[in-house]
């Protein structure tokens, strides 16, 4: 049976979590550790989203299906998934899964500056073909914090305990963070075929007419022509280059302003128009910010 126009399912707390995968009632309602291998999914299911943060490292998953990419599990990765993201789990009965899942509710981090802070964990928005991929010691390194969050929730509750977890969170995601900067750079080969790409895409994007009909390309735009998520485009760019996939738009538009300021007779105005800006104004206070000269008196430099 095919389900891909099936509604998804929306799971709203990790006790119905636990419930619905054949798991013992949680220790605590709005923070679980799960052992991967007990987790029980059935046939041809639905599409599934949280109301809870879940970060996981799994192995023995058939495949994944994460917004329109599919990524097969034959060796454990970690991923992280945010509220209201949509995916889908397809288990292959010829392997065992294993590994764990830490759920999180929202409401845990109620009153703690993690409530903001997570939201700037730009991994929580990569797609499943950007898994992070760890080295055993690294693996040992996250999994060793899992199970310190394990058990500070089993035993006793007191006014310390919430601290504390919140403490080791904001730890293995800092290490999570670190450990994907250390990936951007050791796939070396990959990500700058990635930059390879993005510099000829912009090239011929700012060489065509579309930027008079669809203006400045969005960062939607070139993740998708890249076929990676925004997130993942902008932290890759910033480990490599220092700048975000907007800095490398506008770096490629002030490029060819210049181009068009030193080399023709044309007015702001036009060349304005001719970038995509339907107000001269705008253009001119992008140039500016970028350069320190207003685009009139960059075009008098030449005469």
């Amino acid at each position: 049976m095919n389900n891909q126009n099936t509604k998804p399912i929306r799971i709203k707390t990790i006790t119905e979590f636990h419930k619905l995968r054949g798991l013992s009632k949680p220790k605590h309602p709005l923070i679980s550790v799960v052992d991967y291998s007990q987790v029980k999914h059935l046939p041809n299911e639905s599409a599934t989203i949280f109301d809870f943060y879940s970060v996981s490292i799994k192995r023995g998953v058939s495949k994944m299906i994460y917004g329109q990419q599919q990524y097969d599990f034959d060796e454990g990765i970690m991923y992280f998934i945010a509220p209201n993201q949509t995916f889908k789990v397809e288990i292959d009965e010829a392997y065992k899964p294993s590994g764990w899942m830490l759920l999180v509710h929202p409401d845990f981090l109620w009153n703690t500056p993690l409530a903001k802070t997570i939201r700037q964990y730009e991994y929580f928005g990569y797609s499943v073909s950007e898994a992070l991929w760890l080295s055993e010691k690294e693996e040992a390194t996250i999994s060793g914090i899992v199970a310190n969050i394990q058990e500070e929730y089993h035993s006793n509750i007191d006014k310390f305990s919430k601290n504390i977890i919140i403490s080791h969170i904001e730890n293995l995601l800092s290490y999570a963070e670190r450990f994907y900067n250390r990936q951007f750079i050791t796939r070396e080969k990959t990500n700058h075929q990635i930059l390879g790409r993005l510099e000829n895409l912009l090239t011929d994007y700012f060489n065509s007419d579309d930027l008079i009909s669809k203006g400045l390309p969005t960062v939607q735009y070139i993740a998708d022509k890249l076929n990676v998520s925004p997130s993942y485009l902008s932290s890759l760019l910033r480990v490599l280059t220092g700048q975000n996939t907007q800095q490398h738009i506008h770096d490629k538009l002030i490029e060819k302003a210049k181009e068009k300021l030193s080399t023709t007779d044309l007015s702001i105005s036009e060349i304005a128009y001719g970038l995509g800006f339907e107000h001269s104004q705008a253009f001119s206070r992008l140039f500016k910010s970028k350069t320190n000269q207003s685009p009139l008196e960059f075009k008098q430099s030449f005469n």
